[in-house]
């Protein structure tokens, strides 16, 4: 199998790296990069775990190949806020304790970062429509709705 060289922004930081074609996103950034915080649960693109920014959009690392984001730059949990200075989005799901085992967080987070700097998400059933694509076995969502509707009403800085 031939290899490709890709550069890719990620979090600011560019990185050059050769991966195999059929390498997923989310492989590369958990083996290439070490940035383990995208979790992978299903593998097929359903439960949002694996959510990351690709220029600004959100996109499943587990349906995306590393080679489709040569020049892109990717956002990941890791560039959202640090363990003592969190971005808004993760302080809003502390603050209403969105969050229980938070294997489905980061995929929430960066789910949510998209859809507050694109979308209105003017309604509870707005926000429950939004966050549809992620799925959550713990928490019931209803906390997670409450740190969205605070984050969608204040519209202040993201991280």
């Amino acid at each position: 199998m031939v290899e490709k060289t890709i550069t890719v922004g990620v979090n600011g930081i560019s990185y050059t790296r050769t991966v195999e074609p059929r390498m997923l996103l989310s492989d590369f950034l958990r083996q290439e990069l070490t940035l383990t915080g995208t979790h992978v649960g299903c593998e097929h693109g359903v439960c949002g775990a694996c959510t990351v920014l690709l220029d600004g959009r959100s996109a499943r690392s587990c349906l995306t190949l590393a080679v489709q984001v040569d020049g892109l730059e990717i956002e990941t949990i890791e560039g959202q806020g640090e363990i003592d200075c969190l971005g808004r989005v993760q302080e809003a799901f502390r603050q209403h304790h969105g969050l229980q085992c938070g294997f489905c967080t980061p995929g929430f987070i960066m789910a949510v970062t998209d859809l507050l700097r694109h979308h209105p998400l003017e309604s509870d059933e707005q926000i429950r429509e939004a966050l549809s694509g992620n799925i959550c076995r713990c928490t019931g969502y209803e906390n997670i709705v409450n740190a969205v509707r605070e984050l969608a009403r204040e519209r202040g800085p993201l991280t």
